[in-house]
């Protein structure tokens, strides 16, 4: 398995970077209590270091946590004893019968592994072929927006114990963006450096939309978690297998 959000990173992303997991959870509790799924098996695709994991164990559903980082579930598992996780790909993992899917935090826009449109089309039949009538599928995603057409966008977040450096652009011919990740995490009186290369496939919405469209899912794209406004160029879909389906 790839060594993408090696240990270092996974920590820092888990201490520094919590925010958009914890304040999407209530809106997507929200959509779930709406669709009347209040209890039975919830797949987590891309479930990181747990966050949402633990939130949705709290509220007494069970967990199926999938990610393809083995630094970021070793912290999950930690975190969420109760649930179920795996290290694997979430563009081939096998989703099990389920009463909804989720995945918070862009992940279907990476491209750590070969995730070409049959990939990821594959994977929305999977979903749809798991889920009961009524289940939901709820996820976001990056959009082109993030950093204006020729520009290279440097910054730098701290913390108690760690810094990340950050540099991102975008390829709208391509429609992928780059970001270059500079780590320096403490290590006794001395700082260890990692970096890693994330590129993520920028989607057109309403062609995502389209796509699922085409397979069963009623789809509603939003701009927010209940309360929670996404970050610019994200938007999130609320994908439902409607009633009727045989």
């Amino acid at each position: 398995m790839t060594d993408w959000y090696n240990e270092d990173l996974a920590y820092i992303h888990d201490v520094g970077y919590r925010d958009y997991a914890l304040k999407s959870m209530p809106g997507i509790l929200e959509i779930l209590q709406h669709d009347n799924i209040s209890t039975g098996l919830i797949i987590d695709l891309g479930c990181g270091s747990g966050l949402s994991t633990e939130i949705l164990d709290r509220n007494g559903y069970q967990v199926l946590g999938i990610d393809i980082s083995g630094a970021m579930i070793e912290i999950a598992k930690t975190r969420v004893s109760a649930a179920e996780f795996r290290v694997e790909s979430l563009f081939t993992a096998e989703i099990p019968p389920c009463a909804a899917v989720i995945s918070i935090g862009e992940c279907l826009n990476y491209l750590f592994d070969a995730n070409s449109d049959a990939i990821l089309d594959a994977l929305f039949h999977r979903i749809y072929n798991a889920l009961p009538i009524g289940g939901t599928f709820i996820f976001d995603a990056v959009i082109p927006g993030q950093v204006r057409p020729g520009e290279i966008v440097k910054s730098f977040t701290e913390g108690q114990d760690w810094i990340v450096l950050l540099e991102k652009q975008e390829d709208l011919e391509q429609q992928i963006l780059t970001r270059r990740i500079i780590t320096l995490r403490q290590v006794g009186d001395l700082y260890r450096r990692t970096d890693e290369v994330h590129r993520q496939r920028l989607f057109n919405a309403q062609l995502l939309s389209e796509a699922l469209g085409k397979i069963g899912f009623q789809v509603e794209m939003r701009d927010r978690y209940g309360q929670f406004s996404l970050p610019p160029a994200r938007v999130a879909f609320i994908a439902r297998k409607p009633t009727g389906i045989m």
